[in-house]
């Protein structure tokens, strides 16, 4: 069995493509992307008196000549995770003076690019015999998951125990611990513990099993990230890493010791790491430069014991990749 996880791509149609073509690149059965694929942000490419347009993205003003550089603008920002989008000069003025269009604007966008990737999904997917799991994760907004679950070749893991065949299961969460930004999706300590654990199906045996949790585990060198003072401001320079991941994470890993566990969330946690028996995975996240970072992991089938060597590795061979 051959899998691909990659995760955190916050709205990046490109990352998204890429995503859904590596299940013929990698020869893959099984694709599985952890939390956080919604965007964070609009983008006005605003009409002006003269015919042109006018855009910012990252700082940098743009002026567009016609409508085949709006489309190639679009495609910039679409690729980078956010949402373009045409507005008129009076559009933008109520947008200035009405945050609520703005806030329903972004949403509309938002679900209207989900519609989209999931129409891109069933073209790739449709015969190929590739499952596809998705969970979201704490960033994305909840009414995402009821267009998750009308697609018939992306399947929403949410909180669920699912069979991967040969033996192999999948439990998976996009929630997280409380992050200094209080997203959609976090929860304190002792009840993400609580809720996580809850999924995990009584006397389940979890040496077959991969924990898709989006938060990685606290301490693993998964979840190292910049410290920040109470103003949010970096302590210096950004020289000073702290942990920022799961203690309940960690906690239910240490406890059950699945197979493997698979975890974003901290995009420069990129790396490997064991935490007793469990290998676990961060493969971070480059998704504003059009870079998917992703793991391909190629898993045995449950061995027969007794042999001459003991019982080999259920985790035939893992690689982090960048493409």
């Amino acid at each position: 069995m051959r899998l691909f996880f990659a995760t955190d791509i916050h709205g990046s149609d490109v990352c998204w493509k890429k995503f859904l073509n590596a299940a013929k690149f990698y020869d893959v059965t099984h694709l599985i992307l952890g939390g956080d694929m919604t965007g964070k942000a609009l983008v006005p490419i605003a009409q002006r008196p003269d015919g042109t347009y006018h855009a910012t993205l990252l700082q940098q003003e743009f002026v567009l000549e016609d409508d085949a550089a709006v489309r190639d603008m679009k495609r910039k920002v679409s690729s980078r995770g956010y949402y373009p989008f045409r507005v008129t000069p009076q559009q933008l003025e109520d947008f200035r003076n009405d945050p609520t269009l703005v806030d329903r604007m972004f949403h509309q966008q938002m679900l209207a690019s989900l519609e989209q990737w999931l129409s891109l999904a069933n073209e790739k997917l449709a015969g190929s015999g590739v499952q596809c799991y998705v969970s979201p994760g704490n960033d994305d907004p909840f009414h995402i998951d009821d267009v998750l679950r009308t697609s018939p070749y992306v399947t929403l893991a949410e909180g669920r125990c699912l069979d991967l065949g040969e033996g192999f299961s999948l439990i998976s969460s996009g929630w997280a611990n409380v992050t200094p930004w209080h997203t959609d999706r976090e929860l304190p300590e002792d009840r993400l513990y609580e809720y996580l654990a809850a999924m995990i199906p009584a006397g389940h045996d979890c040496t077959q099993t991969i924990f898709n949790f989006h938060c990685p585990p606290y301490g693993s060198n998964l979840d190292d990230v910049a410290e920040l003072d109470a103003n949010l401001n970096l302590i210096n320079a950004g020289n000073s890493l702290v942990p920022a991941g799961s203690t309940a994470v960690r906690r239910l890993i240490e406890e059950h010791q699945p197979l493997m566990s698979l975890h974003g969330h901290i995009h420069e946690g990129k790396g490997t790491s064991r935490i007793g028996q469990t290998l676990a995975i961060n493969p971070g996240s480059l998704y504003e430069q059009g870079v998917l970072q992703g793991a391909l992991i190629e898993l045995n089938a449950a061995p027969k014991k007794g042999w001459f060597g003991g019982t080999p590795s259920m985790i035939k061979s893992y690689t982090l990749t960048t493409g």
